[in-house]
Formats: C-alpha cells, structure tokens, sequence
C-alpha cells in the first residue's frame, strides 16, 4: 500500500517541480511567454473557459464523438475478431484488411470521412472508430488464437461443447488481451474525435484547438492539451480500475 502510494506522491512532487520550474522561467523572462506561457496563466484560461460556460458544447461534442466511437469499435472489433479467429475464410478475408488499415495514419481518413458524413458527429465517431476498431480486432482475434489447443482438446474431451469453450476458454483469453489494450483504444477514440474535429467542425476540443492556432493563442493551445490530457487520464484510471476487477485474478 505505501509502495503505491509513494508511487503517486513521487509523480505529483516531480510534476509540481517540473511546474515550478516552468513558472520560474517564464518570470524571469527566460522562455518567452508568447510561445510558452507559464502554468498560472494556463489554469487561468481553463478556470474562464469554465466560468463563461462555453466550453460545456464543445466537452459534449468530444466526449459524444469519443465514446461512441470507442463503444462501437469495441463491439465491431470483438465481433469481427471472434468470427475471423474462429472461421479461417473469414479470417482470410478481414486480416489483409485490418493490416492494410493498421499500416496506413488512419487519421488521413479525416478529410474523406468529412467529404462522406459531413462536419457533424457523425464523420468525427467514424475517425474514432476506425482507430478503435483495428487494434480491438487484433486484441481479440490474437486472444483466441494464443489459446493453447492442448487446452481446447481437453475441454472436448470432457464433453465440453462449443458453449463451454466459448465460456470458459474463449472468453477469458479475450477479456485478457482486450482490457490489456483499452487504455490505448481510450487514447485512440480521443485522437479521433479531436483531429476530425481539428480538421472541419463547428463545435469541440479539436474546433477550439484549431481557433487558437488560427489567433496564434499559445495558452488557450496550452490549455486545451491540458484539459483533453486530464479527461483522457480519468478515463485511463476508469479502464484501470474496470481491468483489475474483470482479471482480478490475475493480482491475488
């Protein structure tokens, strides 16, 4: 217990140095303000961005964009990797898919998910879910494929059908490799709803984010980056928790 929490107390003293030094600089007219401006003029700008209440549309717009991208790449990646690790057609079929999708940036899909769905919601959850969906699919078809078939043939042997498999061997083995990626597929959906957002929208982090770059505003930048870093690492510490209960067994 004191091991984790001196874990996080080393991290907060190295973070509020790390700050400190930061602020100092900027006083003293070392770094310049314009390109870096120090901590306190930053959490300034979040605390009005708050105040004026504006930014709650654009919170809701990304954070809307974000997890239905990340729940809708889960769903379609779980599925798509069960069919294909199960069915060798299938798996013929999807794989050279997903790995041309995994080789290429796919937040270059922005413009033409733009062009297709408009600048709404919906071009914004397609980015996300095309990120979340590859790495969910690999997660999942690499999971039941990395079962060992000792184990499988034994199952049968005892009489264990096609439900029991699915139950007690499939299953779990996936919950292991996906729980083991959520936290890169949190990142991911956030990635996607943000760039398409950056790219064309009327609304979210991404759209004020492209603002501040059009009016060269370093600290409504710097804040921004700050506050999507702050929703992602409470989503990080969720998906955390949310591991450590589904594969608890795996830390008595």
């Amino acid at each position: 217990m004191w091991q984790k929490y001196g874990l996080y107390i080393r991290r907060t003293a190295a973070l509020l140095l790390l700050s400190s030094l930061w602020e100092f600089t900027a006083r003293m007219g070392w770094v310049d303000p314009f390109y870096a401006p120090p901590p306190t003029a930053i959490a300034g700008t979040i605390l009005d961005l708050f105040a004026d209440g504006q930014i709650y549309k654009h919170l809701e717009a990304t954070f809307g964009a974000a997890l239905m991208g990340l729940a809708l790449g889960l769903i379609v990646g779980a599925v798509l990797g069960f069919i294909a690790a199960l069915l060798r057609p299938i798996a013929e079929l999807l794989e050279p898919v997903m790995a041309m999708l995994n080789a290429i940036p796919r937040v270059i899909l922005a413009p033409l998910f733009i062009i297709w769905l408009g600048i709404g919601l919906a071009s914004k959850v397609a980015l996300s879910f095309i990120l979340v969906v590859v790495l969910t699919f690999f997660s999942v078809y690499n999971g039941i494929r990395d079962v060992d078939y000792r184990l499988v043939e034994r199952v049968k042997t005892l009489g264990g059908g096609q439900w029991v498999l699915l139950r007690e061997v499939y299953i779990p083995s996936v919950v292991t490799w996906v729980m083991s990626s959520l936290k890169v597929a949190v990142g991911f959906a956030f990635t996607g709803a943000v760039v398409g957002e950056f790219v064309a929208s009327s609304r979210g982090l991404g759209y004020l984010l492209a603002f501040a770059q059009s009016t060269y505003n370093a600290t409504l930048t710097f804040g921004l980056i700050f506050l999507v870093l702050a929703f992602v690492m409470v989503l990080f510490t969720l998906a955390g928790m949310l591991e450590r209960h589904l594969l608890r067994w795996k830390y008595r």
